[in-house]
């Protein structure tokens, strides 16, 4: 069997969609993912934005489960400090009482978002510090002892929900190891350190309850279509919206010749660098460019985020990929 692919779906909502819009492509999207074969969709907590709308992820995360029948998800990630842990055993002990052997609890220590939301969430900025801490005391509320005596989560206890670790960071990759939990590491936008956090990851891991042998996640962007041209085009068009998202202010037209200087600047060049791993092309060019990230990552599972700058893109290119790794549908 080959590598397992797993979908992280940003719950994009694009250029003249509704919030509806986006939030009925997720249940589209885990549909024909659970077709094709793939083990898993993650959706990651983000606020403020405007183009995401997976921003209460539980909630999504349920919906999405009722109209599914039997693929995972799960949170890719929760940050939990935006969180106390109780709240998050409680509404992921919930999903997975509603969806037995379904969800997975992906656990990031970023606040995803800014300094002025984290404000508005009413979450105190030095939260990310008790991150181990609030792992630990998460993970026995899922368990059958707590960390916190007299407190229990209900619903929660003993449904020993898996709990994987994500980061961009040597952090994140140290702490996995050491609490014996699979690792993801966000490639798709952060590569810079994949390799050394994966080496560190897999040398201090240390075997436990949940996990016997390290299981690395690595995140990688995918846009497969069925000529290359059209694949290469929309690679163009997804640089150019990333740009714009993160270097231009909102709501001023900029042409695309002036975007793609842009691009070519160095400052251009850091967020062009945030894709660096993308597999790009027709469906035999993907295969070998996933195998090679694959064997460079030390990958035992890949997270694609299929970018593709349209839903039916987006679909297309789910099944094009699964087709191409020779993953099997329901």
């Amino acid at each position: 069997m080959g590598v397992p692919l797993a979908i992280l779906d940003l719950a994009i909502i694009g250029s003249g969609d509704s919030v509806a819009d986006g939030l009925n492509a997720c249940v589209e999207v885990a549909k024909t993912a659970e077709a094709n074969g793939y083990s898993r969709v993650w959706y990651a907590e983000h606020h403020n934005m405007d183009a995401v709308a997976s921003s209460a992820t539980a909630v999504l995360i349920a919906h999405v489960a009722a109209n599914t029948e039997s693929i995972r998800l799960g949170s890719g990630g929760i940050m939990l400090p935006n969180h106390s842990p109780l709240t998050i055993a409680e509404q992921f002990g919930t999903l997975a009482t509603l969806h037995p052997n379904r969800i997975d609890l992906g656990l990031g220590r970023a606040p995803g978002t800014d300094q002025v939301t984290v404000q508005a969430l009413r979450r105190d900025p030095r939260a990310s510090e008790y991150f181990p801490q609030d792992v630990l005391e998460l993970q026995a509320y899922l368990g059958d002892s707590t960390r916190v005596p007299g407190v229990n989560a209900t619903p929660g206890r003993g449904t020993h929900i898996p709990i994987y670790i994500l980061g961009s960071s040597l952090f994140g990759a140290e702490l996995a190891a050491v609490l014996g939990l699979p690792f993801g590491f966000a490639s798709h936008f952060a590569p810079h350190q994949l390799r050394e956090a994966v080496a560190l990851y897999r040398s201090n891991f240390r075997p436990s309850e949940q996990l016997d042998h390290p299981h690395v996640i690595a995140g990688v962007n995918v846009i497969a279509s069925d000529s290359d041209d059209d694949a290469q085009s929309q690679f163009t068009t997804t640089r150019r919206a990333r740009l714009r998202r993160f270097l231009l202010k909102p709501n001023v037209d900029v042409p695309d010749a002036e975007v793609d200087r842009i691009l070519a600047s160095p400052q251009g060049a850091q967020i062009a660098a945030m894709m660096k791993h993308t597999a790009v092309g027709t469906p035999a060019a993907v295969r070998d460019q996933l195998l090679e990230f694959t064997e460079y990552a030390e990958a035992d599972e890949l997270m694609v985020c299929h970018q593709s700058p349209t839903v039916e893109g987006r679909l297309r290119s789910i099944e094009l990929t699964a087709n191409a790794m020779e993953l099997v549908g329901v």
